[in-house]
């Protein structure tokens, strides 16, 4: 069973995950680390929006950043979020096959 705070932390990761820009940022960052602008530039989107959804997903613990120089990549922060979207992504293709 799970308990109401971590049930509210649990939604807040999934709330997240519902915006479609976001959950591809970390789909992108699952096998690799990407930096700002080359995330920007494979989504589509600008640099600073795309600055703005990974601080959040940093702050959930999703993604985590990697200095180098002046630039950051970035990566699925473990292998649990790496796990949970690569199994959905499996779900999702079954439910096609069928």
């Amino acid at each position: 069973m799970v308990d109401h705070d971590k049930a509210a932390e649990l939604a807040e990761i999934f709330h997240l995950l519902g915006d479609p820009n976001r959950l591809r940022l970390v789909c992108v960052c699952l096998d690799e680390a990407v930096s700002v602008q080359m995330l920007a530039e494979r989504l589509g989107l600008s640099a600073s929006l795309t600055s703005h959804h990974l601080r959040l997903l940093r702050a959930a613990r999703l993604v985590r950043g990697e200095r180098d120089g002046k630039r950051v990549f970035y990566r699925a922060a473990d292998a649990h979020v790496r796990d949970m979207l690569t199994a959905m992504i499996d779900h999702i293709d079954e439910e096609a096959d069928s």
